[in-house]
């Protein structure tokens, strides 16, 4: 029988109850990552039951911190911290007591669920016996829609779990389950949103960020850095691509005219990303771009530009408008990082007026002016790589977890 005052946090997840038969490899993803959320609150005791997962923390870990941080980690449906109990009406009865203890609610509700069908009582006589029992104790009525406090009771064989109101998590897939990607950042708002909707998906991320040394300042070198550290706190490992492409915007200056260059920036930097990405082992490459927000972001200009890579381009964002995708931003907390002003290759040698309508085949007669083997070797063989550890030098999370839009191995690095 557990103790009288065994806490814990109990974790209910998402999608992962839908998989069937791939469920134990979402599963395993989820508990890595939930150990990693927490290394540095001291290691946790996770234990697997039926629809739920059970963290008992390090002796000395403040529970409360540990749910706020599983609150961020994707597959994580929600999180409370619980008391452990036995499953008699009477040990039901204290873990209640302990739930309510010091607290002041206007109105609450019992909200019981019996997975030990041998239990004497069914879950509605629960409510009821709980229910008379805080009545007794508390100046409170009983809201079974809109609760103050809504008390949960969770019996399963052997054991019961009571607590209180409950922490939402972001909810997807966890990190890693999905594959590896990498992603375009460039230091604006739209590409670390991007990034942050394949890692719900369960896509590791990793990032690359193509500057403008020495035509420009390191400023947005600066901002990528900040952004991949804060995106790190979602998957606990990142890795930035930096890559020089202020000689190869030069070259394409000197070969191609003004109103094609953009649409030929993006087709080469495609290309390099691939070849980072391949070497990574990435399956697909990701991009902000959303639907017509600038002039060379239509249809025909980004069918044009994919036409450059032999990888999947995911377009999280193609759908959204402005407003939506900065109301997440400021939700993951990448806004005000991404809004600080700085320089960075879309400001170098980009027309007044660019392109809204290339086709593959004018892309590809002006790219024939070009060297491309060499232009792409040159952005790989001159980048540098840079890694990002959870929690390491990482500030406090967002104020809370977003929630929808405006929530087999070890997981591979």
């Amino acid at each position: 029988m557990p103790a009288a005052r065994a806490r814990c946090a109990i974790v209910h997840y998402h999608e992962i109850s839908l998989k069937r038969g791939n469920r134990p490899l979402f599963l395993r993803y989820l508990q890595q990552n939930l150990s990693r959320a927490l290394a540095d609150l001291g290691a946790p005791r996770v234990t697997q039951l039926t629809g739920r997962i059970v963290l008992e923390p390090a002796p000395g870990a403040e529970l409360e911190a540990v749910a706020e941080r599983v609150g961020r980690v994707f597959g994580v449906a929600n999180v409370a911290v619980a008391e452990r109990a036995g499953t008699s009406l009477e040990a039901l009865k204290q873990a209640v007591d302990r739930v309510t203890e010091g607290r002041a609610f206007a109105s609450f509700r019992i909200t019981a669920r019996r997975a030990f069908k041998t239990l004497p009582h069914t879950s509605v006589e629960l409510n009821r016996e709980l229910g008379a029992h805080v009545l007794a104790r508390h100046a409170t009525r009983v809201d079974l829609d809109h609760p103050e406090l809504n008390v949960h009771v969770e019996v399963l064989p052997g054991q019961a779990f009571v607590y209180g109101n409950r922490r939402p998590g972001p909810g997807g897939l966890p990190v890693g389950a999905s594959g590896t990607v990498l992603a375009l950042l460039s230091g604006g708002i739209d590409s670390p949103v991007a990034a942050w909707r394949l890692m719900k998906r369960g896509c590791r991320v990793l990032f690359v960020h193509f500057h403008s040394l020495p035509y420009l300042p390191d400023d947005s070198i600066r901002k990528a850095r900040d952004l991949a550290q804060r995106l790190t706190c979602w998957q606990y490992f990142s890795r930035l691509h930096l890559v020089p492409f202020g000689e190869i915007q030069r070259a394409v200056v000197l070969a191609v005219p003004a109103p094609a260059r953009v649409v030929i920036y993006r087709r080469l930097m495609l290309r390099i990303a691939e070849a980072l990405g391949r070497r990574a082992g990435a399956a697909a490459l990701v991009t902000g771009e959303s639907l017509g927000q600038v002039a060379s972001q239509t249809l025909q200009n980004l069918s044009c530009i994919d036409g450059a890579a032999s990888l999947p381009v995911l377009r999280p964002l193609i759908g959204m408008d402005k407003l939506e995708i900065t109301a997440q931003a400021q939700a993951i907390g990448t806004f005000e990082t991404s809004i600080e002003p700085d320089a960075d290759c879309c400001t170098l040698f980009v027309p007044r007026h660019p392109g809204t309508r290339m086709s593959r085949e004018e892309a590809q007669a002006l790219e024939a002016r070009l060297d491309l083997a060499g232009l792409v070797a040159q952005g790989v063989e001159g980048t540098r790589e840079e890694t990002f550890d959870f929690p390491a030098g990482f500030g406090p999370y967002p104020s809370r977890p977003p929630q929808g839009a405006p929530a087999a191995g070890s997981p591979p690095r």
